[in-house]
């Protein structure tokens, strides 16, 4: 007996439209799912900025662009390992640990966007 016999594992995969066997299956091929809606990266400006916290650490900080037009973590991500430093993402304002205004002008104006500050 094998492992998943009886169980609905057991069965070919099924179309979700037509709920026929995949090698039976009739249906034209699904559309591909258009790009989200939203501003590209050259129409947004990026303001950067450098901030003091308590005990004197550094923050350097990314404001003006919109959560709903970018996918944030992502790019968060993408910024703390060029910069090789911790971050975190607050109410649509990105933080990276230290001061690395540089850096991450230079990267946003690579990925397209307009940089002010």
């Amino acid at each position: 007996m094998r492992l998943l016999a009886g169980t609905k594992f057991d069965r070919e995969p099924h179309c979700e439209r037509c709920d026929l066997p995949e090698s039976q299956c009739q249906c034209p091929p699904a559309e591909p799912e258009a790009a989200p809606p939203g501003k590209p990266p050259g129409k947004q400006t990026a303001r950067l900025a450098k901030e003091r916290r308590k005990h004197g650490r550094t923050v350097s900080v990314i404001r003006g662009l919109a959560a709903e037009d970018n996918d944030l973590p992502a790019l968060l991500k993408s910024l703390k390992s060029s910069c090789g430093a911790g971050g975190s993402l607050h109410d649509d304002v990105l933080e990276i640990q230290g001061d690395h205004l540089d850096r991450l002008r230079q990267e946003l104006q690579t990925i397209g966007y307009k940089v002010k500050g």
